[in-house]
């Protein structure tokens, strides 16, 4: 129990500083095309979500649905590229946290002697490692920040 537990802080400790990075580097938005889904928040907070028509030195410009709009760069405060993988985060969040429930609890519960009969700890293991996997790669973000800077 105490090593499991472990495992669960040096994840979420990792997770947590896996989300803290700073991506402040203009140059970054080259690597976008002409046509993805992009989200810009300026410095207002304002939300622009459309799809990238350039990117300039000076400017980063998308077709919203009411027409063409142009953020100056002093005024960007992020930048986000729409993502369309919910299912697949599930299904990989479902497979991973099965698989790793199967084995705590088969190490755990038939070594004690708690559940008669071989697989069974595996198997309500792998039953509820999948749906707790599932509902966390359900609720991962979908959207990747390629720029993002500090309010001043």
């Amino acid at each position: 129990m105490r090593k499991f537990l472990l495992l669960i802080w040096v994840l979420g400790t990792a997770c947590s500083l896996w989300g803290q990075t700073e991506k402040g580097s203009w140059e970054s938005l080259s690597t976008l095309q002409a046509g993805q889904k992009i989200q810009v928040v300026d410095a207002n907070a304002k939300k622009h979500s459309g799809t990238l028509v350039s990117v300039s030195a000076t400017a980063i410009s998308l077709q919203e649905a009411g027409g063409e709009q142009s953020v100056a760069k002093q005024d960007v405060r992020s930048v986000k590229v729409s993502g369309h993988h919910r299912w697949r985060n599930t299904l990989i969040g479902g497979g991973v946290g099965a698989g790793a429930g199967a084995g705590i609890l088969a190490a755990a519960w038939e070594d004690r002697g708690f559940v008669r009969g071989k697989g069974t700890g595996a198997a309500v293991g792998a039953a509820i490692g999948g749906a707790v996997g599932l509902a966390i790669g359900a609720l991962m973000p979908t959207s990747n920040t390629v720029y993002s800077v500090k309010a001043h």
